[in-house]
């Protein structure tokens, strides 16, 4: 092959590239190149045009088991659908479900399968690899024969779980028991419709390789000849050991001759004929045997191929045609492919630098990529790293850092460790002379992967025996911090991240591990290495000063457990008396995060009604009105079930109330029924028909007790040894209404069969025939954890545990995270608890008792008194000024029950100010009285009043401040503004907090102080002889600026988006050149803010 040197000519002008293939690589080229680019600002940004022949935008095709799970493909994409369409007109355009079958070179242009001709300056070919399949069945078999699959793509996927539940499948075949045929068959056995998996492997142990290529000529695997695989036959049965633990059958050394399908009608899979002349008989089968180079539209073109497939490219990453090059598993680079991530976006990262370089500049070269690799296997850690079957070659091929072979020395030497109970498998490779360390693989404890990798890059001699990099006892995942890694250690091998780089976001003003991940890409990809790269964030941002202080707020400088004890010990009862006492500002009205915090000590302490002047304004939204708001601003209701048991009656009055106001009803994951979509001012009038009918609140709005989930135990079930109903009815109805650091819930399950999931529970109890165990700190969540056994006292020791939690957890602590933090260094904390609330090593239980008594003493339903005070219902009034009622958003039928529309994708931040008015005759306007504010110096007010079809808040603190902002969210589009929590800064400046969100809007000036992007309008206020005015410009005015119908969510655009072509995609603007195109969609390419919302 014959190059001609790198094209310099088109560098000064605006090119348009052309990119055929929409996968990881090719929007890893993209978004590199975008990144060079906006660095180079001498370099006229390119026009892009991306051809795709799937259905989807670019996604993880690395997590690609994960659909199995979530079955949404959206959850998979690199990029939300919002980021195609959010740069500058021109710069990117896409094509889905297309794909370029004939590229003119001499032209440079493009044909697509649909027609369209597409002119480019440059053409990058990205277009990836697909599934081999063995030589005994034909390509078209796959569509004609029912039960024949390959796993490659989410249409893969999805067929194949639609074959294997109308099929009633009864046993599937995975041929192939590498990376993906390993991943498949584990994501398979765990479809409900699938009762046996069973694994064809034809080598001795699991194939672990890095989706291995397969040789187009002799169709045999490429990792047999260039050693790709990751593991030894013994890290390898260690894998298939995990595999048979799921129940999934491995047979290994078998070889598959044909597949068989029925004599009858069309053809559907019976099984595999094998070469031991044996029949397995199933009903699907899966290959999963590696993949081939995607080249074919390449070699038509007149572009060199490989002879073993993939499209010859040179160090520079062009191909034999001008202005053509290749990338990611589609390129064959000095003979080889690569079917992982990593090299495929360093190729990417190559060719993005040397179009966008100066001319002055060298140009990049591709070179050897490290093959090391760490990942998830079947739940199984496995990494391999450097040259890690060095043991297996000729000593001649092994490069060895300073070595100069003397006498008969060993060129190389193994290291193992094998725990077979872990189980652990290590085995590290060093040079005979045991100085320097060469590779190694790991299986199960890998968490000194990026530590060793470092090692092996950097080739010095080791300055430690080798023997102390692999004895010793193994860390938990989250305790490596990396501090002992270079600056240089590779982190993320997907996208080559390195530790410094993630260092450097903190130092550009990164405050969290999401900052980071999006502007370094860090653990987007396979996510492998989240936890290593949360370590280094935590360590760095301590390092440059942002230490992370166990102070509440920036409004008390002193921890949750220290306000607890100064709150009991002073006996203060308000918030303004813990401000005026503790607070780093006795005038200051505190904060989103220091108000519920406070609010909950009180209650855990006094259990005063929450919606008494004095406390209603420190309860975030769901606890300030007793429910739990939803995105389009009305509320859930939940009432009380105690252990699940509900009589006929009582479910018949639910119904009933549900018809009668309209409500989405669904069974919650806590054996109680959700009542969605009732209006503020709807929910006094449900409470109370609830209350007729026998309930009481279920207080799942507040951070209190939810639950206490039973089976049924031995009211019915033959296997029951305990009344676990009327045990767990008596717990719910002890603990209820009890507020504490976090949600908390407990179960009771009737015998060792654990149907109530006891031991995942903050509290658990289990039967056995000498009575009952308690377990405690097993609640899920981020870190799940399944409870320790404790004792067997239920009653006391389970009050005493909630008591110690309650005063000594910190702010939104789960009681998991709460047990670890006990003892020295968290690793004796249950023994700890153990110590405390069954020993009583510090002589506190009888005071634990006695709090928790006084306690469960002044429980009162919540409900009721709202109901019973005509003052506490008009605090749920929609308006104050009119009974007109408003929805926020119209409602959409969906299996016979009605919901709020999706958020709109297109949903682009928004900036509202006073200019926006047209014109404007300005003035003001009595919009109700001072009094309708229930004006208080105990706490903060607001209302809503109505202006036309305007919704304004009011807002009044307690000094008698007045403010008056929109009621619209700019960010979800939500009239909830009002039911905020107020707070201020450090420099005195109020704002209110939207309940759905968080952000935080002045209520000076409207500014979004946590997100540039966004703003509200706020209007000046003033009181004259106990009226309100606000200056306001005529109500048609500000109804076309901030109108309700204006913003309001709609069904339209829901039911638009569900006719829309999977396919229609706009294209951002015309491609010069380039003929017809097909009609776009405005709504499919949305702009949106690029910040994650939470």
């Amino acid at each position: 092959m014959e190059y001609q040197p790198f094209d310099d000519s088109l560098r000064m002008e605006r090119r348009h590239i052309l990119i055929i293939g929409m996968g990881m690589t090719a929007l890893g080229f993209i978004e590199k190149l975008f990144a060079y680019e906006d660095e180079n600002t001498s370099t006229p940004k390119a026009s892009i045009t991306l051809v795709g022949e799937e259905r989807w935008l670019p996604y993880n095709r690395v997590g690609l088991t994960q659909y199995f799970a979530h079955r949404s493909p959206k959850d998979l994409y690199l990029q939300p659908q919002a980021w195609f369409s959010s740069h500058i007109p021109g710069r990117l355009s896409v094509i889905m479900e297309d794909s370029v079958c004939q590229l003119d070179t001499l032209q440079q242009t493009a044909r697509t399968k649909s027609g369209k001709m597409i002119a480019y300056d440059v053409c990058v070919f990205a277009t990836g690899s697909r599934a081999a399949i063995p030589p005994y069945i034909r390509p078209d078999d796959l569509d004609t024969t029912q039960g024949l699959f390959v796993y490659r793509t989410i249409d893969d996927l999805e067929r194949m779980m639609m074959f294997a539940t109308q099929k009633r499948v009864k046993k599937v075949a995975v041929v192939g028991g590498g990376l993906l045929g390993l991943e498949a068959a584990k994501a398979i056995s765990e479809l409900e419709s699938v009762p046996q998996v069973s694994i064809i492997e034809r080598n001795k142990w699991a194939r672990i390789c890095n989706f291995c290529f397969w040789d187009l000529t002799t169709l045999t695997p490429l990792c047999l000849k260039i050693l790709c695989r990751q593991l030894d036959e013994e890290g390898g049965r260690m894998v298939l050991e995990q595999v048979r633990a799921f129940g999934i059958e491995v047979l290994c050394e078998v070889q598959v001759e044909s597949i068989t399908v029925s004599d009858k009608g069309e053809p559907v899979v019976t099984g595999l004929q094998l070469d031991n002349l044996q029949h397995f008989s199933c009903d699907m089968i899966v290959f999963a045997i590696g993949i081939r180079p995607r080249d074919e539209v390449a070699k038509t073109s007149g572009i060199e191929v490989d002879s073993r497939g993939g499209i010859v490219v040179g160090d520079d990453l062009r191909t034999s045609a001008q202005n053509v090059y290749g990338i990611g598993e589609c390129a064959s680079w000095h003979g080889k492919s690569y079917g992982f991530i990593a090299p495929c976006i360093e190729m990417a990262d190559v060719l993005a630098y040397n179009l966008t370089k100066e001319p002055a500049d060298p140009l990049r070269s591709m070179t050897t990529p490290d093959t090391s690799t760490k990942l998830k296997l079947v739940g199984v850690n496995v990494a391999s790293f450097g040259d890690y079957l060095a043991d297996k070659k000729d000593s001649d091929t092994i490069d060895i850092p300073g070595h100069t072979r003397k006498g008969g020395l060993t060129p190389v030497r193994a290291l193992t460790y094998h725990d077979p109970f872990g189980p652990v498998y290590k085995k590290y490779i060093f040079s005979g002379d045991g100085k320097y360390l060469l590779g190694g693989m790991m299986v199960g404890d890998v968490n000194d992967y990026a530590k060793l990798l470092a090692i092996v890059k950097k080739r010095k001699p080791l300055d430690i025996a080798p023997s102390q990099l692999i004895i010793g006892i193994p860390r938990k995942e989250d305790e490596f911090d990396g501090d002992d890694l270079d600056v240089g250690a590779q982190v993320c091998s997907c996208y080559n991240v390195s530790k410094g780089a993630i260092i450097e976001s903190i130092v550009a003003g990164c405050k969290s591990i999401g900052e980071v991940k999006a502007r370094t890409k860090a653990g987007t990809g396979c996510g492998g290495c989240i936890p290593l790269a949360t370590s280094i964030f935590n360590s760095a941002m301590k390092k440059a000063g942002h230490t992370v202080a166990n102070f509440l707020c920036p409004h008390f400088q002193k921890s949750r457990q220290d306000l607890f004890m100064i709150a009991n010990i002073k006996r203060l009862t308000t918030f303004k008396d813990i401000m005026k006492e503790a607070g780093t500002s006795a005038e200051s009205i505190g904060c989103e995060i220091c108000k519920p915090a406070i609010a909950s000590i009180l209650s855990s302490l006094h259990n005063d009604f929450i919606m008494d002047p004095s406390h209603h304004q420190n309860q975030d939204t769901n606890d300030k009105y007793l429910a739990n708001i939803q995105r389009n601003g009305t509320y859930s209701v939940v009432p009380r079930v105690p252990a699940g048991e509900i009589t006929p009656a009582k479910l018949q009055a639910l119904g009933a109330i549900a018809q009668k106001y309209g409500l989405y009803t669904k069974i919650t994951g806590g054996q109680r029924i959700d009542l969605f979509g009732a209006s503020k001012q709807d929910l006094p009038d449900i409470w109370e028909e609830l209350g007729r009918a026998g309930f009481e609140s279920g207080h799942a709005y507040g951070k209190a007790l939810r639950t206490v989930k039973s089976c049924v135990g031995t009211t019915w079930c033959r296997y029951g040894v305990g009344d676990s109903v009327g045990l767990a009815v008596e717990l719910e109805e002890r603990y209820k209404g009890i507020r504490a650091p976090h949600k908390f819930k407990g179960g009771v399950s009737g015998c060792v069969r654990e149907c109530a999931e006891a031991q995942a529970k903050d509290f658990g109890v289990i039967a056995t025939n000498k009575g009952w165990n308690v377990y405690v700190g097993g609640n899920g969540g981020a870190k799940p954890r399944h409870a320790d056994l404790l004792a067997t006292d239920a009653v006391k020791l389970i009050d005493r545990f909630i008591m110690l939690y309650i005063r000594s957890a910190d702010r939104l602590q789960r009681t998991a995270r709460w047990i670890e933090s006990l003892g020295e260094e968290g690793q004796n904390g249950l023994e700890y608890l153990r110590r405390v609330i069954v020993d009583d090593s510090l002589g506190i239980c009888r005071e634990l008792d006695e709090a928790m008594e006084a306690l469960v003493g002044t429980y009162f339903d919540e409900w009721a008194e709202v109901v019973r005070s005509p003052e506490k219902r008009a605090l749920f009034r929609q308006f104050t000024n009119t009974k007109e009622a408003k929805q926020g958003s119209e409602l959409i039928e969906e299996r016979g029950q009605r919901r709020p529309p999706e958020w709109p994708e297109d949903a682009s931040p928004l900036k509202f100010d006073l200019k926006d008015v047209s014109g404007g005759h300005w003035e003001w306007r009595q919009v109700g009285k001072l009094e309708d504010l229930r004006p208080t110096n105990k706490g903060s007010t607001s209302m809503v009043i109505n202006y036309s079809d305007t919704q304004i808040a009011v807002f009044r603190l307690a000094n008698g401040t007045l403010y008056a902002t929109q009621q619209l969210c700019p960010h979800r589009r939500a009239f909830v503004l009002s039911d905020g929590l107020l707070g201020d800064t450090s420099d005195g400046t109020p704002y209110v907090s939207c309940p759905l969100h968080k952000r935080n809007f002045s209520l000076v000036g409207g500014n979004c102080m946590s997100d540039d992007d966004y703003k509200i309008m706020a209007f000046e206020i003033k009181e004259e002889d106990g009226n309100l005015y606000i200056k306001l410009p005529e109500p048609s005015e500000i109804d076309a600026v901030l109108g309700t119908s204006k913003w309001m969510l709609r069904k339209a655009r829901e039911e638009a988006n569900e006719k829309l072509p999977s396919n229609h995609i706009e294209i951002v603007a015309p491609i010069n050149g380039s003929g017809p195109v097909t009609e776009a969609s405005a709504d499919f390419c949305l702009t949106a803010n690029r910040n994650l919302d939470w």
